[in-house]
């Protein structure tokens, strides 16, 4: 049955699925809508442009909705959507697009940690993770199982490719190519050989990555040269996706870190796959 606490605040123009509970001093307006078994605890906002999809969390003090921060912004601006079983925990915040026809979208099993954000017209894939305090700026992308760590800061417009991972505190100003690791200030340093375990990708595939990898960030090519030879090899499907990415990069792309840390890298990966 669904339970709302007699101290929230829930306008009747809402759409409240079945079995779903919301805590005390919650605000739900008019026109949000809240999929099943949805909880929604306590002291949090739920403005009337979102659409939550079911067996989602959102926990205390968490705002989903709110306004972009912006100035000069003009109208109510768009919606919100949120997957199923996406998790949003302590004071999140999570802004509507800024065009009325627009939404942010946040994809499904998604885990967005504690005073994490993300800011209008972002469009966040499935099963991403906001560590603590990550924050993404307006129009930022990212794909699916990314992994944003905690204090990381992205800027607006950035994309960030599928199964890459952005290190604790980096600053991420350009695009980051699919499957790889970026740390400090935009720099590639490696491949995310955990996570691509984790995704189930096997040796093979795993190789394939390496190779693809040290041609664009362990080659004296530049990247035209690169793409090139990429171009010119045995198609493969993370080829593809990466290939595809890189041809869509208005940003520009996050470059390698100092030869040091390339030469630690390339060592650590070469003992991964033993």
């Amino acid at each position: 049955m669904t339970h709302i606490h007699p101290t929230a605040i829930v306008d009747t123009a809402a759409s409240i699925g079945e079995g779903v509970s919301i805590g005390p001093f919650t605000i739900i307006e008019a026109g949000a809508v809240i999929g099943d078994r949805t909880k929604i605890l306590s002291s949090a906002f739920v403005a009337g442009c979102c659409e939550i999809g079911p067996d989602c969390e959102i926990h205390t003090g968490a705002l989903v909705g709110g306004p972009p921060q912006m100035l000069g912004m003009k109208g109510a601006g768009g919606r919100v959507r949120v997957g199923a079983g996406t998790i949003v925990r302590e004071h999140v915040t999570i802004h509507r697009a800024t065009d009325d026809a627009a939404a942010t979208t946040v994809g499904e099993g998604c885990f967005l940690l504690a005073n994490s954000h993300i800011a209008h017209d972002c469009r966040v894939g499935n099963e991403v993770v906001l560590a603590n305090g990550a924050l993404l700026a307006g129009h930022v992308s990212v794909g699916d199982r990314a992994f944003v760590s905690g204090n990381a800061v992205v800027h607006q417009f950035a994309r960030i490719g599928r199964l890459a991972m952005i290190g604790g505190g980096s600053r991420v100003a350009k695009d980051v190519v699919p499957f790889t690791m970026v740390v400090n200030d935009s720099e590639v340093y490696g491949l995310n050989t955990v996570g691509l375990r984790r995704a189930g990708f096997n040796a093979a595939e795993r190789q394939e990555l390496k190779r693809i990898f040290r041609t664009l960030y362990r080659s004296s090519l530049n990247l035209s040269q690169a793409l090139d030879v990429l171009r010119g090899g045995e198609p493969s499907s993370v080829l593809t996706e990466i290939l595809t990415f890189i041809e869509g990069s208005k940003r520009g792309l996050c470059a390698g870190g100092p030869r040091g840390r390339r030469m630690k890298s390339a060592a650590r990966d070469t003992d991964d796959d033993r």
